[in-house]
């Protein structure tokens, strides 16, 4: 058990999406994970009950917000970290890759001059293998690509937050077909996290569970290289990519990729008001369908 920080996970059922609230125990400095903005897909309506649960967590423990922390531009919930922000402060990052994903969906939203596809919606990018503190405890970032260019996971002292780069053992990895995906990448990324020690913690930020087993979220290095059923040890590079390619045809897109995309790159804030006052999201026409994969 680690002595200087403690988590607390958050599960949102409606996106099967984790955050978590990372502290120092310490001077209660505090990181927030993939934090999420409930959205209602039919009637176009957001809400924060999600987001407000972090926000009373904070509050009852009297932490400080350091960083909000993404660890992709996810494609399957919209991020609460401009909401999180806006109300207890911190500084929203991701990794520097986030240009070539805004770059990629610039074209396909045709976003316009307005938008600027170098990052500088982030308050800070992260570079692999950069070192950043929360109070006083350090925090590496680690470029994990392959679900999309721009993954990092975060080993806060012996804790890893993988995002969406490994899920539970018996679920097995991210998939590897979206736009800047690749499974070569994402099995090399997999691998380098598996090299830590077996007893670290590893923690993802979603679970779809069989329906044997309630969610779950927290597993370690040695689980994943026993058990897990697409990368366990002695699965090679070579047969995980035909794997993952094979399984990757077969998945539909996530229901919320159009909406989480477009406010996901923009650091969680929503496109600017139009001249009645209100925000509007796009819907490409045959632009997200296999050609484009």
């Amino acid at each position: 058990m680690n002595k200087r920080i403690t988590t607390q996970a958050f599960f949102d059922p409606g996106t099967w999406t984790v955050t978590y609230v990372v502290f120092s125990k310490a001077d209660h400095r505090a990181a927030i994970i993939d934090p999420v903005l409930d959205y209602d897909f039919k009637s176009g309506n957001t809400s924060t009950t999600s987001a407000d649960q972090v926000l009373n967590y904070l509050k009852m423990n009297d932490l400080t917000v350091d960083w909000i922390l993404e660890t992709h531009a996810h494609a399957d919930h919209l991020s609460g970290a401009h909401y999180i922000k806006d109300r207890v402060g911190g500084r929203i990052a991701i990794g520097e890759n986030i240009r070539a994903v805004q770059s990629t969906f610039k074209a396909v939203f045709n976003l316009g001059a307005e938008f600027a596809a170098n990052g500088s919606q982030f308050d800070h990018l992260l570079k692999d293998g950069e070192v950043f503190k929360i109070g006083d405890v350090q925090a590496v970032a680690m470029l994990v690509p392959g679900h999309t260019p721009a993954d990092m996971a975060y080993r806060i002292e012996d804790s890893v937050f993988v995002g969406d780069t490994l899920f539970m053992p018996d679920v097995g990895t991210a998939r590897a077909d979206f736009p800047g995906g690749d499974a070569h990448a994402l099995y090399r990324s997999i691998r380098k996290v598996l090299a830590l020690p077996p007893q670290t913690q590893l923690f993802v930020c979603h679970d779809y569970p069989p329906a044997t087993r309630q969610p779950q979220w927290q597993t370690t290095v040695g689980q994943q290289r026993a058990e897990n059923i697409h990368v366990h040890d002695g699965i090679t590079e070579d047969q995980f990519v035909a794997l993952r390619t094979a399984r990757d045809a077969t998945l539909e897109m996530p229901s919320l990729i159009i909406p989480a995309i477009q406010v996901n790159v923009r650091a969680g804030e929503m496109p600017a008001p139009e001249a009645n006052g209100i925000r509007y999201l796009k819907v490409p026409l045959n632009a997200l369908g296999a050609k484009a994969r």
